[in-house]
């Protein structure tokens, strides 16, 4: 063993992305003494601004909603003991098929190879053990998340190979009870039709396909204050609606799809640095 620390980095699309997906594991190994290292892609200029000023009407400016998500990112940073946060402050490409998708410095719009460029210099720097980011459909198709993944496995394949490389998922057995949980506080959840429906079954994972399922749940309470942080976005943070118990209780473990792997460590596992330690 040499004297780096094992390292943990998260590749995440804007702020308040690094405390619902992977708030618990953040929280988790830095407790452990593990280095880690979050790396937002965007400035969340597309995000609501005071009062709940949606993007695109008037009052809402991007480069002030920018500022206070830069400010709410480093708390959550700091309740989640994260390590080091690195900001690429690409332009915040808004919902597939927004206007901003196309604009000028949008993360969306950016080639791939120069946003893999930046983040395989900070992989040099950092020399992550373990890196996580989002599946290839960003998860659920946002296009900055789609990006999140294209630049991070670019980058990976320019740097020195990483050990583990995890993308970000949910069991589908879970997703019936995210339903529920979301009428039952009042979140805006329809029965889908079925072109809706087919869309959701493409999200996340059959469980059986889950390699990693880490129990975070000892690290609920951060991770929900880790999300209370980004307070600007409270109005579309569902999960804060259901206090830090129930919240828990759905939220406490994070689920993970290991696609690259030199430990030969066996699955499912129940930790990120399995084989590693």
């Amino acid at each position: 063993m040499n004297d780096r620390p094992l390292t943990l980095m998260a590749v995440h699309a804007h702020p308040d992305d690094e405390a619902t997906g992977t708030g618990g594991v953040l929280a988790c190994y830095a407790a452990e003494g593990i280095r880690t290292v979050l790396v937002t892609c965007t400035d969340g200029g597309c995000g609501d601004g005071p009062g709940g000023v949606k993007p695109g009407d008037p009052g809402h400016d991007p480069a002030a909603v920018a500022s206070m998500r830069r400010q709410e990112l480093e708390e959550s940073c700091a309740i989640l003991k994260i390590s080091h946060l690195e900001t690429l402050d690409y332009a915040d490409s808004g919902m597939m098929g927004w206007a901003t998708n196309d604009a000028p410095g949008s993360f969306w719009r950016t080639p791939v190879e120069e946003g893999a460029a930046r983040l395989a210099e900070l992989m040099r720097r950092y020399r992550p053990d373990v890196v996580v980011t989002y599946d290839e459909n960003g998860f659920y198709g946002h296009p900055d998340h789609i990006q999140a993944n294209r630049i991070t496995m670019a980058a990976l394949a320019m740097t020195e190979p990483t050990p583990k490389v995890y993308w970000t998922t949910a069991p589908r057995s879970k997703m019936q009870q995210f339903g529920e949980t979301m009428r039952e506080f009042g979140g805006d959840w329809q029965e889908p039709d079925a072109d809706e429906a087919a869309a959701l079954a493409e999200i996340g994972l059959p469980d059986e396909e889950i390699t990693t399922w880490v129990d975070t749940a000892a690290f609920g309470g951060q991770k929900f204050d880790a999300l209370a942080a980004h307070a600007s976005q409270g109005e579309n943070i569902f999960f804060l609606r259901m206090g830090k118990e129930r919240f828990t209780e759905l939220m406490g473990v994070e689920t993970f799809v290991r696609v690259q792997d030199s430990t030969g460590a066996a699955v499912p596992e129940n930790d990120l640095f399995a084989g590693l330690r």
